[in-house]
């Protein structure tokens, strides 16, 4: 009959240390290392409020890339509502934008 030790039995045990102390009748003594920190867990609560921070600095970034894009159509806006007038040029190439009013 074969009987189970009682307690979980560590899976690294070599089998002829095993053997010998079930000939012998020596105990098995095993050490189990607690690796578990004993303060308090900041990794739960870091990451949390890292990925808060990331979500914050991005809505940021967008909101900043919102007003630049919103300034740049106004800067074109202007530029081609005063061109209105007369040609617009840039680098060389001229639009003209509306008839002129000499016919």
């Amino acid at each position: 009959m074969h009987s189970e030790p009682p307690g979980n039995l560590a899976p690294h045990i070599p089998a002829d240390v095993y053997q010998r102390a079930q000939t012998t009748g020596q105990p098995i003594v095993i050490v189990v290392n607690n690796t578990e920190p004993t303060g308090f867990p900041w990794r739960r609560v870091l990451i949390p409020f890292a990925i808060a921070g990331a979500v914050v600095a991005g809505g940021w970034g967008l909101a900043a890339a919102l007003c630049w894009l919103m300034d740049v159509a106004a800067h074109t806006a202007t530029a081609i509502a005063g061109a209105v007038a007369g040609p617009l040029g840039v680098g060389g190439i001229t639009l003209k934008l509306t008839q002129s009013k000499n016919k």
